[in-house]
């Protein structure tokens, strides 16, 4: 590990909104920080200036892009190494392979640290570019052994370093209570969330229960239709819309939980699942993407299908009636998420630090 000093630039998207990427740049640079790193940020999702322009397309685009780019020169210039937060799509041909192609023409090493649940058929679109890109890279970094194995069959190779939990802040000292029927689900209203899932499966769970209620702590372009799918089920006193909740907020939210939902379609590591987990929440989810490779079906989660509301009401009511299962989905979480405190993710992640800026590209 090194103890080498070291001036990290990181690039990365901020809060707010407190998405899951926004909010671990964040923790990161604290972190690094409190390891006696000088961290420099470079935000990919900077405030338009002037405000006016955000609402022009074509021209709100350049007035981000601009400036981006020339704090991404400066900042290649002055650090050791840039730690790039990257994701899919127009997010990753627009900031993170930018940020890459700066780093080599200053001659900056480069950690790419890849978070995107739709990896797979970004990559099958993308292949060429994204492995051009990635060859000057000198290191890429994924939270899960789903992103590895994805990245590995596009012939890239990627090594592991978890997603950090705040288990100082997600936490629950004051017991669950033994009715165990206010649902959570904190996920965006996006449609790879599927929302809908999660309130069809609560309208099951409701005519069970008329005392249970459900939040949802997120917001996105599908907040209408969801309240109005609430209004058309009945269930307009049972479902609270929270809206986006920073990261106190969220942490009071999952102690006044008693059973924490995730409903995705696509999914990586999701942060939401591991706060659960570290605030003594059991927790039903999908079974998509990198969920299986965090938690076990019927030790530290309940998994079902995605897209199946029968199938997650089965799992819920499952947990409320089975007070001795709903225990050890809680002790069993508690302990597995250890795995994800900075105390264990800091040696892995300063080793990387290490070797990239020893080591300054990927081989071809």
């Amino acid at each position: 590990m090194t103890t080498r000093p070291m001036h990290i630039g990181l690039v990365g998207p901020l809060p707010p909104p407190f998405g899951g990427m926004a909010n671990q740049t964040r923790q990161l640079a604290e972190l690094l920080r409190s390891e006696g790193l000088t961290v420099s940020l470079v935000q990919t999702n900077a405030a338009y200036r002037p405000q006016w322009v955000s609402g022009l397309p074509v021209i709100r685009a350049i007035f981000r892009l601009v400036p981006y780019l020339w704090a991404l020169w400066n900042l290649s210039g002055r650090c050791n190494l840039l730690h790039v937060m990257a994701n899919s799509g127009w997010s990753w041909h627009l900031f993170a392979a930018p940020a890459i192609w700066i780093a080599k023409l200053r001659n900056t090493p480069v950690v790419v640290n890849y978070r995107g649940g739709e990896a797979a058929s970004f990559l099958a679109n993308s292949t060429q570019l994204v492995g051009l890109s990635m060859r000057q890279a000198s290191a890429l970094i994924v939270p899960s052994g789903f992103l590895k194995s994805v990245f590995a069959s596009f012939n890239m190779a990627a090594a592991i370093v978890p997603n950090i939990v705040d288990i100082e802040r997600f936490n629950n000292p004051a017991p669950h209570r033994a009715s165990r029927r206010h649902l959570l689900v904190a996920r965006n209203l996006e449609p790879i969330y599927d929302n809908e899932t999660a309130i069809r499966a609560f309208l099951t769970v409701h005519r069970r229960h008329s005392d249970a209620t459900l939040t949802i702590a997120g917001s996105g372009p599908l907040a209408d239709s969801l309240r109005a799918l609430a209004d058309s089920l009945g269930l307009a006193g049972a479902v609270i819309f929270a809206g986006r909740l920073d990261r106190d907020a969220m942490a009071q939210a999952y102690r006044n939980a008693d059973i924490a939902i995730n409903p995705s379609l696509v999914d990586n590591m999701p942060n939401s699942v591991l706060e659960a987990l570290a605030s003594g929440v059991p927790v039903v989810s999908t079974n998509v993407g990198g969920v299986p490779y965090i938690v076990n079906d019927g030790q530290t989660a309940l998994l079902v299908p995605s897209n199946l509301p029968d199938a997650m009401a089965e799992a819920i009511l499952k947990l409320m009636d089975d007070a001795s299962l709903s225990e050890k989905l809680i002790n069993n979480g508690l302990t597995e998420v250890q795995k994800y405190t900075w105390q264990r993710v800091w040696p892995v992640l300063a080793e990387v630090y290490d070797q990239a800026s020893r080591t300054p590209r990927l081989p071809a």
